[in-house]
């Protein structure tokens, strides 16, 4: 049992590492998740999330065998 959490970007960066793994008790939602890995930090406004790759919301529940990904808004032109 495990969710495979990704970070991408300068959240790869910060975070020092571009993946976790988190078995049980394992977290019911995408915040719960950052809760977990994010340390201290709080979760920020900006911040976009992904589960098995659509994007998701903060309350967005996880299950065993999801991947979830964090990443910094992306700009382009």
């Amino acid at each position: 049992m495990a969710i495979t959490v990704k970070y991408f970007a300068s959240l790869r960066e910060r975070m020092g590492r571009g993946e976790d793994r988190l078995g049980p008790p394992l977290p019911a939602t995408v915040e719960e998740v950052w809760e977990r890995v994010g340390g201290p930090e709080p979760l920020a406004g900006n911040l976009l999330f992904a589960v098995n790759l659509e994007y998701a919301e903060a309350d967005h529940p996880v299950a065993d065998g999801d991947e979830v990904a964090f990443f910094p808004p992306v700009t382009g032109g």
